[in-house]
């Protein structure tokens, strides 16, 4: 899998709309504002996760966006592959040669490392990196190092 930037900037405005959507609907240019994300580039993303059902819309004055579904029910794996097509690192010649066959002896390797990246992201959702955000926002304001922090993680896993 790669992660593209479109499917970065598709978490990031994700996550900003988990954060900022729950006491009513966030538009695009408060997103790009936020997020330093140009608008055009965004309404192309939001088209994308709306058409995945990952956020819904409100027209009109006082419009903009909100999560089409409860952010603990949104992985991220959700969200970059309704905007981009989940690439995996194996990419097979359909006519093979002598370095096709040995790249073919790693191919379960990349098919693997593909599928871990996968459930990987399918195990944390929005709502996920909203908590552990808070809880490094917290963190911070106590004073507490990274380490504690991390400390914190493994405890609560």
């Amino acid at each position: 899998m790669r992660l593209s930037t479109k499917g970065r900037y598709a978490v990031t405005a994700m996550l900003d709309l988990a954060l900022n959507g729950t006491e009513g609907p966030v538009t695009l240019a408060d997103i790009s504002e936020n997020q330093g994300i140009s608008l055009s580039y965004l309404e192309q993303l939001f088209a994308a996760l709306r058409s995945k059902g990952l956020v819904r819309g409100v027209r009109g004055p006082g419009g903009g966006y909100y999560l089409g579904r409860p952010a603990d029910d949104v992985s991220i794996a959700d969200v970059i592959c309704a905007v981009d097509e989940w690439v995996e690192f194996t990419r097979c010649n359909p006519r093979p040669t002598s370095a096709d066959t040995q790249r073919g002896m790693t191919h379960s390797l990349w098919d693997d490392l593909s599928q871990q990246i996968y459930d990987f992201l399918t195990g944390i959702t929005l709502a996920d990196l909203v908590e552990r955000g808070l809880a490094r926002e917290e963190a911070r304001k106590e004073g507490k190092s990274a380490a504690d922090l991390l400390d914190l993680n493994h405890r609560a896993a």
